[in-house]
This record gives structure tokens, C-alpha cells and sequence, in this order.
């Protein structure tokens, strides 16, 4: 039953709170904010949650460097060993997706997104056996990560 709960109020909370599954694996999230805003919203709560800011990559900027344009773009590296290494012993392979991404950025339309690997992609990618309880676990951290971030 807790795997269950785990799993499936996540799930309820995608389902009303605007998130779209697009490319194949990435959860998208709407966000009410600019894209810096909703990065420093992200960092704000990964900090609070005790989660480490590996680091914040500016593309829009990196692409004005080279003389190109590109509508802002951001992305946030984050991680944490207690729930990475759970995940690298199931299946050492998921390291290469690992630590954590969040991708926000502003549409052509000027609508901002924030989007994270599905953890359940990651699973069947990496053939990962053994390891749904911590899965779910970061599938329900990742939502509500982004979920505060985005509101």
C-alpha cells in the first residue's frame, strides 16, 4: 500500500497540475514564471530540500557568446548521492543520466516550461530491476520539486 501511495499521487498531481508528457521520457511542467525566476525558484527548493546544485548552465547566454540567438534557456544540474547510488547499483548505466536535470525555457509562443526526465523512462532505458520503491520516491520529488518551482 505505501508503494502504491508512493506512486499513484503523484501521479493525481500531474494529471490536474498541467504537466504534459512530450518527447519521449520528458515530463513538461507550465510554468507562471520567467525562466529565471523558475530556475531560482528550483534552486530555492532543491536547497531547502537538501539537495546539491551541481551547477546552472545559462544557454541563451552561451549562445550569445558565439554570436547566435536563442529564446532563454536554462538548465539546473542537481543531485543527491543517497537516492543516485540506490538507482546505480540497480542498474550502473542510469549514472549517465545521473545527477538529475531540469530544463526550463521559454516557447516560441513565450510560454515557459520546465521539463525533468520521467524517472519510469529512465527505468525502462537502464533496465533498471529492484529498485521501484526508490523510482517512485524520485518521481514524487521531482514532481513537487518542479510544482513549486513552476506556481
Amino acid at each position: 500500500m505505501n508503494v502504491f501511495r508512493m506512486i499513484a499521487l503523484p501521479l493525481m498531481f500531474l494529471l490536474v497540475s498541467g504537466v504534459v508528457q512530450a518527447a519521449d521520457g520528458l515530463i513538461m511542467v507550465k510554468s507562471s514564471h520567467s525562466v529565471a525566476a523558475t530556475a531560482d525558484k528550483l534552486e530555492a527548493v532543491l536547497s531547502e530540500k537538501g539537495m546539491k546544485i551541481m551547477n546552472r548552465i545559462d544557454h541563451a547566454a552561451g549562445a550569445e557568446s558565439a554570436g547566435m540567438s536563442l529564446r532563454p534557456t536554462q538548465l539546473v544540474i542537481f543531485g543527491n548521492p543517497k537516492v543516485g547510488t540506490p538507482l546505480m547499483q540497480c542498474a550502473q548505466s542510469v549514472a549517465v543520466d545521473l545527477p538529475q536535470k531540469a530544463l526550463i525555457w521559454q516557447d516560441e509562443n513565450g510560454q515557459v516550461w520546465l521539463g525533468y526526465n520521467d524517472p519510469a523512462y529512465l527505468k525502462a532505458r537502464h533496465g533498471i530491476e529492484g529498485c521501484d520503491e526508490v523510482l517512485a520516491k524520485v518521481s514524487g520529488a521531482l514532481a513537487s520539486f518542479a510544482a513549486a518551482a513552476t506556481r
